[in-house]
């Protein structure tokens, strides 16, 4: 999306979304609530839990950071790195939260007569309100809430309030805050705008320890929603910070129902605590109590009084996550009791006291002492090297300039390179900036002779300053490249002091995904080392970095290799050695460093997906100085492969080793619940791929991230292509994100991602731009284009995926491939006269898994499914429509998404990767077909005879039985049999008689036929009547043998295609033959009537029948549509396309 964007509406435009509403929890009608008045002291509503934690806040904001003050030889850390915390939550703490549905859209008021329910929240700290308002309004666009209640400084001073959200929003704070009271408001932003902080206009005096009234308003047009509200004070001591649930109190004289409940930190278990005594009516209560977890109605498995006097245990069907947001709701109409006396209905918010965390199954091999101990850089590796993972000392910052700590003892412990924002890093929490620490000792020998010492990064976001025993070694800008320093001038003997100094704003850098405001599509900041980071001792003249590149001839095939060194001399020279699969030296050759070496290897097995071949190279360069030689050796491996555009049969397509090939690819972001950025393991890293290629894709699109070395290593070695994204500097244009210092560096990092990653055999493309985003100027982004296939000629240039929609500037004519985004699609560009042509972004379906959702809630722009065989039937479904647009233009298609994200429900997998939310065998069998129809192979052949059929002379019961194996037809309405063709026939009133027949293995992505007698006893005026068709996931039917009425006559036809028409009239009462044949790669549709040819069209599309043959009525829209007055009789399916002759032979 990218994942999972709806289109066409902009990216970073969340508000335009069009999000379907899904009730997953309960409606306030549904309740037996009724409506309360908008004056805080008329209300009774539920009861707020005690002591309850901020409201749906990040995982982030809500986790106890390990991180503690640090001190040095000037004292404590300064007071910008720490929070002022109020005093301690009461039993009346929280907000009273009046949630209403909008009716006019032009004012966006919140009046009373819409008021919906009225609940207890905790604070005004929201990352996801969507599911909120989902569960207590019932839909989530045109809705708002009014928070009333006190806010208490924890000391005295001028506060600046500011706020950022979405939509609008107002703000009072003062005694005439509950009735609006113009003196006291300090923000009026009630506009259909989001995510623009607002800053009160002029400050509030607020006494330490004494309440104050507050009120905000907040209103939600559509799409996503989220609102933060903070303060700040600089005579108070208090930094900018949200302002904390333990700060506000409940509006004086208003008290919900007295219960309150709590999730235990196992999170298996809530518990509701009645203030009137004994619980009891328990028998037939799961009926009308809802547990809602982040808007999602969450099982129950069962329900016991307990364990203390006056409390209800409720045991969930699976764990409540650590920060997500919990209600449990009564529905009032059951036998519950409490003190002996019914209970009312009620809506509480639970005080969520869960440990929980979503984590991998991999997360438990995380070793903090050695964690990912592989050697990182593959594609260039040595002999000697020294892994500086493992945990490291932490402080946090208070500026970018504020000085480092003397003295580390007692300092809060990372472990790298996990992003500090991560679970398994131990910190858990953003800071801008930051500082790491550990010492080293190097290895006895590194220092021999005129040897070096390379300290080495994968990657740091962002802005990274290092030190050696207290010397600076040197600087990086950029998160997503490798740097080295030479660290040999520093070092001493013994151990030697290692500082990383990090700033990470999340700001106008290359960033991607990452949000300070995660929700949605935009996800925790990767702050810090995020890559391995090691030390490895070179010569005194070494390899740099080496570009291979694979060159394919008819004759024998070779590699280029350049052997980049910036300390060798003049007349260095190279050794590049090839060996195969067994070790075995296949070819070699001597040349110059920093120049072209050409290494032909005879009868080379080139790389694909299906043959992934790899030769290792060993590369030796030599280099003279003073009369000393110094030698450097290291390893390396290569695939050869080509890929291009090449016009096949007339049309552009992608042809990889000169072949035709459809590139079938999932979109993959590269998140982990556990780790962020940072796989937990290797063998982690590698399962993604593995289990896209055992999915069936051979592509992966890497969006909007660039990975570790290893993650392309096991593309190269597993065999899958990869698009490579590059991460965007800002989702929408303005005169900041736009300025010649954000471009020139965003042209600089991907310069370099491109140079360091030019050697993976995996990397078929480069994306440069996705939809708007990062682009600034349609004659820059033809520029940038231009430079990249200069920069690497040999792979494909996408330089604008989703140049269709979403803030896109339109198309710059550069590059290989158009590429347009629809979900859930799939997009249908057409090749041009120079490119290609990809669905670059399509699918988005949802289901989510309870007990495996991110905190939070998820935003699911395109519905949600209710379970696995409903995903899957989505997704098989809607990659049949792709089969046609293969055959006929589309060299490529990209699925969003492999796995679940932080606000996303639409992987393959969920989150944590513990669960498989698809049939994975019929996932991978339509993938097959789709990447084999797309690579030009011939439509499978169907066996001669027919693998359907049905005579209608027989009935038993309700079911008529077909020939052979074929399943019965099961009449439906009044369909009974009459005089046939020959013997009898099925008889049809045109209202709502039918008859249905399943499964029938009729392959409508492929060739087929459809024949059958039909009578028209009298004829639709402008509609149509359909004598057979067949089902469809998509829920229209794939084909349809019909009578078309705007026609007058007989029609072969497909959804949202053309038709084959006969020309009429037709006669009623009297008995056609007609034969419906499809032609897959020939994209024809022909229609024969008594056994002549009597039209034909031109039609690509496909869509994929369920199994479901249906005679006299279609399917549209999953609706029983077209029913036909009149009869059927003797129908025949087949799996290939009949000739003419077997037409006419049927026909008689």
């Amino acid at each position: 999306m990218s994942a999972s964007r709806p289109h066409p509406s902009p990216p970073g435009s969340r508000r335009r979304r069009t999000l379907r509403p899904v009730l997953a929890g309960l409606l306030a009608a549904s309740l037996g609530i009724a409506a309360l008045g908008a004056a805080p002291a008329a209300a009774a509503a539920p009861a707020a839990p005690t002591s309850l934690s901020a409201q749906q806040q990040s995982p982030q904001a809500q986790a106890r950071s390990e991180v503690g003050t640090q001190t040095d030889a000037r004292g404590p850390a300064p007071a910008a790195a720490t929070e002022a915390q109020p005093a301690a939550a009461s039993p009346d703490s929280g907000l009273r939260g009046d949630y209403y549905r909008i009716s006019n859209t032009d004012t966006w008021e919140l009046e009373p007569q819409n008021l919906a329910i009225t609940v207890v929240d905790q604070a005004i700290d929201i990352d996801n309100m969507v599911p909120i308002y989902r569960s207590l309004t019932g839909r989530t666009d045109n809705v708002g809430v009014r928070w009333t209640g006190t806010v208490t400084a924890p000391a005295t001073g001028e506060y600046t309030f500011s706020a950022i959200g979405d939509n609008g929003f107002r703000l009072w704070v003062g005694a005439g805050a509950y009735s609006g009271a113009a003196a006291d408001q300090l923000i009026d932003f009630w506009v259909n705008q989001w995510d623009i902080e607002q800053t009160a206009t002029r400050t509030v005096r607020l006494e330490a320890g004494v309440p104050v009234p507050i009120r905000f308003d907040l209103f939600q047009a559509i799409g996503g929603a989220n609102i933060h509200l903070s303060w700040q004070s600089a005579n108070a001591g208090v930094a900018k910070q949200v302002v904390p649930a333990s700060a506000f109190r409940l509006p004086d004289g208003w008290r919900p129902y007295g219960a309150s409940a709590e999730v235990g930190a196992d999170g298996s278990t809530a518990v509701i605590t009645f203030a009137d005594g004994t619980v009891g009516g328990l028998d037939g209560l799961a009926d009308h109590l809802t547990v809602s977890v982040d808007g999602k109605s969450y099982p129950i498995a069962e329900l016991a009084a307990g364990p203390q006097d006056g409390q209800l245990t409720i045991t969930l069907g699976a764990p409540v996550v650590a920060g997500a947001n919990v209600r449990i709701a009564y529905d009032g109409k059951g036998s519950l009791t409490s003190g002996g006396r019914p209970a009312p209905a009620f809506n509480l918010m639970a005080k969520n006291g869960s440990t929980h965390r979503l984590t991998t199954p991999w997360a438990d091999d995380v070793d903090a002492d050695r964690p990912l101990p592989e050697y990182p850089r593959p594609q260039l590796t040595r002999r000697q090297w020294q892994n500086l993972n493992g945990t490291w000392d932490f402080v946090p910052l208070a500026s970018a300039d504020a000085p480092l700590p003397t003295n580390w003892t007692g300092a809060a412990k990372v472990v790298v390179p996990y992003p500090i924002e991560s679970l398994l890093s131990k910190v858990n929490k953003h800071y801008d900036n930051f500082a790491y620490h550990r010492s080293f000792v190097v290895p006895r020998g590194w220092r021999a002779g005129d040897q070096r010492v390379l300290l080495n990064f994968g990657a740091v976001d962002n802005v990274t300053a290092v030190l050696v025993n207290g010397k600076p070694v040197g600087s990086h800008t950029g998160g997503y490249d490798s740097f080295s320093f030479d660290i040999t001038d520093a070092l001493v003997g013994g151990p030697n002091e290692l500082v990383v100094r990090v700033t990470d704003t999340t700001g106008d850098t290359p960033k991607g995904k990452q949000s300070r405001n995660p929700s949605g599509i935009f996800y925790t900041p990767a702050s810090g080392i995020w890559q391995t980071a090691w030390l490895e001792p070179v010569p005194a003249a070494s390899i740099d970095s080496l570009k291979l590149t694979p060159k394919l001839s008819d004759s024998d095939d070779a590699v280029v290799v350049k052997a980049e060194s910036a300390t060798a001399d003049a007349n260095a020279t190279v050794t590049v050695t090839a060996s195969d699969g067994n070790s075995r030296d296949v070819a070699t050759v001597t040349g110059k460093a920093n120049t072209d070496v050409v290494l032909p290897i005879k009868n080379a097995k080139r790389w694909t997906p299906d043959s992934p071949n790899l030769y290792n190279l060993r590369v030796v360069l030599s280099s003279t100085k003073d009369g000393a030689t110094s030698t450097d050796t290291v390893g390396s491996y290569v695939g050869l492969r080509s890929i291009d555009v090449r016009k096949i049969n007339g049309t552009n397509r992608i042809v990889l080793n000169g072949k035709q090939t459809f590139l079938l690819s999932t979109l993959d972001q590269g998140y982990w619940p556990d780790g962020v950025y940072t796989a937990p393991t290797d063998q982690a890293l590698a399962w993604d791929i593995q289990q896209t290629k055992n999915l069936g894709f051979n592509t992966i699109r890497k969006h909007i991230k660039v990975e570790p070395a290893r993650w392309y290593y096991y593309a190269d070695r597993i065999g899958m292509m990869v698009w490579q994204d590059m991460p965007s500097a800002f989702t929408s244009r303005n005169a900041e994100s736009t300025s010649k210092r954000v471009t020139d560096q965003w042209e600089s990092e991907l310069r370099t991602m491109i140079d360091q990653h030019s050697m993976f055999s995996s990397i078929i493309g480069w994306i440069p731009f996705n939809e708007g985003w990062s682009e600034w100027n349609l004659d820059d982004t033809a520029r940038v284009g231009r430079n990249i296939k200069q920069q690497d000629p040999s792979r494909l240039l996408n330089v604008h995926s989703g140049m269709n929609c979403c803030q896109s500037l339109g198309d710059s004519k550069v590059g290989d491939i158009i590429d347009w985004h629809q979900y859930t699609g799939p997009a249908a560009p057409s090749p041009d006269a120079t490119r290609a042509a990809i669905d670059g972004e399509h699918g988005g379906f949802s289901l989510s898994v309870a007990g495996h959702i991110w905190p939070g809630g998820s935003v699911n722009p395109y519905g949600e499914v209710g379970s696995s065989k409903e995903l899957t039937d989505a997704y098989v479904g809607n990659t049949a429509k792709l089969i046609g647009l293969a055959r006929e233009k589309l060299s490529g298609s990209v699925y969003t998404q492999l796995t679940d994200l932080e606000g996303e429900v639409n992987g393959f997998y969920t989150y944590d990767r513990r669960v498989s939310k698809m049939d994975e065998k019929r996932v991978r069998e339509i993938n097959l077909a789709l990447i084999a129809a797309g690579s030009g192979a011939p439509a499978p052949a169907g066996q001669r005879a027919p693998v359907a059929g049905w005579n209608f002379d027989q009935l038993s019961g309700e079911q008529s039985p077909g020939i052979g194996a074929t399943p019965p037809a099961k009449l439906a309405g009044g369909a009974a049999l009459t005089r046939g063709k020959s013997g009898s026939a099925l008889r049809l009133d045109g209202r709502d008689d039918q008859a249905t027949a399943t499964p029938v293995a009729l392959d409508t992505t492929g060739n087929y036929s459809v024949a059958a007698w039909v009578r028209a006893d009298t004829l639709p005026g402008n509609t149509y009547a359909t004598a057979v068709a067949t089902e469809a996931y998509d829920g229209r039917s794939p084909f349809f043998l019909q009578y078309s009425g705007p026609a007058r006559g007989w029609a072969f036809s497909i959804p949202d295609g053309p038709r084959a028409i006969a020309p009429g009239p037709v006669s009623t009462g009297r008995w056609y033959h007609l034969v419906g044949v499809r032609d897959a790669v020939a994209g024809t549709l022909t229609l024969y009537v008594d056994g002549v040819k009597a039209a034909s069209a031109t039609a690509f599309g496909t869509s994929a029948s369920t199994g479901a043959v249906t005679f006299g009525r279609a399917q549209w829209d999953s609706d029983p549509v077209d029913f036909l007055a009149g009869a059927v009789d003797t129908v025949r399916l087949y799996n290939r396309a009949l000739s003419a002759p077997e037409v006419a032979a049927l026909a008689g």
